[in-house]
């Protein structure tokens, strides 16, 4: 599961943007960070496990501004555009792992 998200009051990146989610009992939670490569750029978009978790059971976004967005019963193995203060944007399925 993936978080892509874009500021729209905060700057477009969402750099500083938190996310914290709420999965089979289990909360994480994960930072927008800018610059942590020498000379190249990490992943912009919020990684989660969930392990054999089924759902997502909340995610709460805060973004830079101090605007807090709460998204409920998420479905897994998907990444998620989230606009600020639009919510969900656009949402794409993975493939299941082949085995």
């Amino acid at each position: 599961m993936l978080f892509k998200l874009v500021g729209t009051k905060s700057n477009r990146a969402a750099i500083g943007a938190r996310v914290t989610i709420l999965a089979g009992g289990i909360r994480q939670f994960s930072e927008v960070r800018g610059g942590s490569s020498y000379l190249s750029q990490n992943d912009l978009r919020q990684h989660f496990g969930l392990v054999a978790a089924s759902k997502i059971d909340s995610a709460e976004i805060r973004w830079p501004n101090g605007k807090v967005e709460t998204l409920q019963n998420l479905a897994p193995d998907a990444i998620y555009t989230v606009v600020e203060g639009e919510g969900i944007h656009e949402t794409k399925q993975l493939s299941p792992p082949s085995k």
